[in-house]
């Protein structure tokens, strides 16, 4: 390719000035009316180019192919029906036929399902920005992009980066229709025993208003009847917090009268339960070195309401001191014991014996208080092994010790046993030694005697001897910690011990707390992976039963990670509800947030789309009126029509070689102003 050219002599601002002092020059003379005044005109036209360095410039080009860029949609929502079929079809068409375009690049993108749990849905620009990178505006023919419509981050027109034809094909059928949970609202913390509040709608899309919907409730896996809730609607409903840590609410409407799927007729609600206050009743038989640290600690906790009782004078001793100094209030023996057992939450007996002070009768209400899901802790002195212990009362029935009337005094330090490293009450406490170590801790020097009758011994002091002994007693729970030796490590001797951690621990189990529970199943989301944890005592462990929400069961197999917990994983392909069981246990958790972008609506649409292929000058199409064919056209014209789609053609090149010849020699610029000059001259002097 031939082209003109300028190199100038001067710099411009001077040619310029010069070119205006010629002009006012020449017109100076014309309007004299003065002869040859054409002829400088001339002279000064020829001086002027010849300055401006004039080019003679033959290019040498090479054609630059264009691209174009296919972003096929593999999101969950192209799961459904045929719509993957279709999309995949129309990709292999599609890409046939630009293969057979000349002087075109095609690239490929696709784009999955977020699982991470950021709810940003299908992002089909994001990936469209990512493949056309790289490219200049120049040589971009277009995008095709194949999918259902739902795509979550549309740009508006005005933002749209792509400087070519936009072409949407549209899988699925038009009209659809779908059922659609939606929890607005949820509360994520509430007390134990009161209600939490969560507001959520049923829609039936694009079908009319109207009717109602049955809701299933399920918490915690074990089904909470059902609701019928109006369609269209938001509707508050109210659930009990039965305990502390995650309840797991399920929330799942009934198909409707269209379906799509049913992925998003389901919800999953966790609602963390919070104690307000927790009540322990701590009944010390006699002051001892001891006492304080079990105060100490529970005063320490400022969710704790602490009820202490110290029975400092035994009805069989007598003395002269009147009846009203006996002590600052009397005891309530029979409100504590008989009208507001059930108002705590833990009944803790510290070196207590049965001196008449409480009659038997009580100790049956305690007994009972347990087996309706209450918890008691016992922690031994010599009086244990004594004619007055406790285990002589009715509350024999739910210990899990017997007492040998033994005490065995000398140093020993608390071993964690087999049992207890796969407990979560003493696994890892700091100190016990790894494997076979010994224990680093300070020793304790008395040890009550005892045969475990029932649960798990946790520690164990010399020769084996129960030391802490946990059991589940109906619905309470019941630990017996045979040694009154735990103060030696609140004062540090020897170094002390995890004194502190191993009672917060073990009230904390006694209570329920969700994160001690030795037998429990979780399962949590952590990027693209689903990990389920079993915690068990038990030497072996069913294999998990795992049901993604497309409902295909899969089972995988537990691996013992550690004493007392297994585990398992699993990818998360799609956005939804997860259950999981070995047949004992059961559990629920979401991959994705609250409400899903991805499923909130998975109805084949071209609305999102459209405006944003028109402004780019491309179309929108849908497959289920069968692939368009693909066509080049010249950048204005217009780039689609019925039964074909049209991408750019840019005729972009590269300048491979240049060459740079004088127009105006300066011999010749010479001679033609010279003839100018001569010629203005001659007609002048007519």
């Amino acid at each position: 390719m031939t082209r003109l050219d300028f190199a100038p002599v001067l710099p411009l601002p001077l040619l310029y000035a010069l070119a205006a002092l010629a002009l006012l020059i020449v017109a100076f003379a014309f309007y004299r009316r003065a002869r040859g005044a054409w002829a400088r005109g001339l002279a000064f036209a020829v001086l002027l180019f010849a300055l401006a360095g004039p080019l003679l410039v033959r290019e040498q080009r090479a054609p630059l192919p264009d691209v174009a860029v296919i972003v096929t949609d593999r999101s969950q929502s192209m799961g459904l029906g045929t719509r993957g079929a279709q999309a995949e079809a129309a990709r292999a068409q599609i890409r046939k036929q630009l293969e057979a375009q000349p002087g075109l690049i095609v690239r490929e993108t696709s784009i999955g399902t977020t699982t991470g749990g950021d709810g940003n849905g299908t992002q089909a620009f994001a990936a469209l920005n990512a493949a056309i990178a790289d490219v200049p505006p120049g040589r971009m023919a277009g995008a095709i992009l194949i999918t259902d419509g739902q795509v979550h981050d549309a740009p508006t027109p005005e933002n749209l980066q792509l400087k070519a034809p936009l072409q949407v094909l549209v899988a699925g059928g038009r009209d659809e229709k779908d059922r659609k949970l939606t929890v607005i609202t949820a509360a994520r913390f509430a007390i134990v025993g009161q209600w939490a509040n969560i507001r959520l709608r049923v829609d039936d899309l694009g079908a009319a208003a109207g009717g109602t919907a049955s809701l299933e409730i399920r918490i915690d896996g074990k089904p909470f009847g059902r609701r019928t809730v109006p369609v269209g609607q938001d509707t508050v409903i109210r659930l009990p917090v039965a305990h502390e840590g995650e309840n797991l609410i399920e929330l799942a409407a009934a198909p409707g009268p269209a379906e799509l799927t049913l992925q998003n007729n389901h919800a999953v609600v966790t609602v963390s339960g919070i104690r307000d206050r927790l009540r322990v009743l701590l009944v010390s038989g006699e002051p001892h070195a001891g006492e304080r640290v079990w105060r100490n600690l529970l005063k320490a906790d400022p969710s704790v309401d602490l009820v202490h009782f110290t029975i400092l004078r035994p009805p069989d001793k007598q003395d002269a001191t009147p009846i009203s100094e006996l002590s600052l209030i009397a005891f309530p023996t029979r409100e504590l014991f008989s009208e507001k057992l059930g108002s705590f939450d833990l009944v803790v007996f510290d070196r207590y014996k049965e001196r008449g002070i409480l009659p038997l009768a009580y100790f049956q209400n305690i007994a009972n208080y347990v087996q309706d899901g209450g918890a008691l802790l016992i922690s031994s002195g010599p009086e244990m092994a004594g004619p007055e212990s406790i285990y002589r009362t009715p509350l024999s029935q739910v210990l899990p010790a017997q007492p040998t009337g033994q005490v065995v005094t000398g140093g020993f330090r608390p071993r964690v046993t087999p049992e207890g490293k796969a407990h979560p009450v003493t696994r890892e406490l700091p100190g016990q030694g790894q494997d076979n170590a010994a224990p680093t801790w300070g020793r304790w020097f008395r040890i009550i005697g005892a045969n475990k009758l029932a649960g798990q011994t946790v520690m164990a002091g010399d020769a084996g001897r129960p030391l802490l002994v946990l059991d589940q007693v109906g619905k309470g729970r019941v630990a017996e910690l045979m040694s009154d030796q735990t103060w030696l490590w609140a004062r540090g001797f020897e170094g002390g011990g995890p004194q502190a951690e191993l009672l917060r621990r073990l009230a904390h189990w006694l209570m329920k707390e969700p994160e001690l529970e030795a037998e429990a199943l979780t399962a949590d989301i952590v990027g693209d992976e689903i990990r389920l944890t079993r915690r068990t005592m038990a030497p072996a462990t069913p294999p998990v039963k795992l049901t993604p929400p497309d409902g295909k069961t899969v089972t995988l197999p537990l691996t013992r990670a550690e004493p007392g917990i297994w585990r398992a994983s699993a990818k998360v392909t799609e956005l939804g509800l997860y259950r999981a069981t070995d047949g004992i246990l059961s559990t629920v958790t979401a991959a994705g947030p609250l409400n899903p972008r991805e499923v909130a609506d998975m109805r084949a649409t071209d609305s999102v789309l459209s405006p944003l292929a028109a402004a780019s000058g491309g179309g929108v199409h849908w497959l289920a009126d069968g692939t368009p064919q693909v066509r080049r056209t010249a950048p204005g014209d217009a780039a689609g029509g019925k039964g074909w789609i049209g991408l750019r053609a840019n005729n972009a090149y590269r300048v491979t070689a240049l060459e740079q010849e004088k127009l105006l020699p300066q011999w010749l610029a010479l001679l033609l102003i010279a003839g100018a000059l001569l010629l203005a001259w001659r007609l002048e002097g007519r």
